[in-house]
């Protein structure tokens, strides 16, 4: 079975397409949303939809993922952003993607909903890095085996690159797959200041997290992991 775990905050107005989209498999699996303490209906749609809803005390993305996992039964972990869309059998990929022994996990490629070429050459790098190094980020859909997530001790509970910092742990134990077609996430994160400005910011913030360890919270990421006392 796959757990698909939403980490969520304010998105009333995504989530339905959400979790449809996971919903467009045949593959076992359940569905967690974890909410942030958000100030909409994100829990109300959750829970009309049918989907397992757990509120989480941080409001951040790598905490309630972790407590996602924590109340996940699945062989296969999916973290899923609340504004992403996954395409047709998604899951029924990612089951047949892990049947070699020797990948870990991985990713979707990625668009945008937008129709802006940068965007849309952005992308195709992030591929190019997705299969040359394995770096994936949260806006992909990472999946990974359930043991192997326990043994990585989950996300690290950083403000940012939670999703960086995992798939290079990740990398270390096997391969990790790149699947098509392509995961459609919101485009809204670059509306402001546009997308190339976006872009470059990202770029030298993730630079200065290369160079050095990020800061962590005052939450240890396995405490938010089950197989793990804190």
């Amino acid at each position: 079975m796959i757990s698909v775990i939403i980490p969520a905050w304010n998105e009333e107005q995504t989530l339905a397409r959400t979790v449809s989209s996971v919903r467009n498999s045949r593959a076992l699996h359940e569905i967690i949303v974890v909410d942030g303490g958000s100030a909409d209906n994100t829990s109300a749609v959750a829970m009309s939809l049918g989907v397992q809803t757990v509120s989480s005390r941080l409001r951040q993305r790598a905490a309630q993922m972790n407590l996602g996992a924590e109340h996940s039964k699945g062989e296969i972990l999916l973290f899923l952003h609340a504004d992403s869309v996954l395409p047709p059998a998604a899951l029924d990929r990612i089951e047949a993607a892990l049947e070699k022994q020797d990948f870990v996990g991985g990713g979707f490629a990625r668009r945008f909903d937008s129709q802006s070429l940068f965007l849309k050459c952005t992308c195709l790098l992030a591929e190019l890095r997705n299969r040359s190094i394995g770096w994936f980020l949260g806006d992909q859909a990472i999946f990974v085996r359930q043991p192997v997530f326990t043994r990585l001790g989950g996300f690290l509970v950083i403000d940012r690159f939670e999703d960086l910092d995992f798939s290079r742990r990740a990398r270390r134990l096997g391969r990790l797959a790149t699947l098509h077609p392509p995961v459609l996430t919101s485009a809204r994160r670059f509306e402001r200041g546009g997308p190339f400005r976006r872009t470059v910011r990202d770029f030298f913030l993730t630079m200065r997290y290369l160079q050095g360890n990020p800061r962590a919270t005052d939450v240890p990421p396995k405490c938010a992991v089950k197989e793990h006392v804190c």
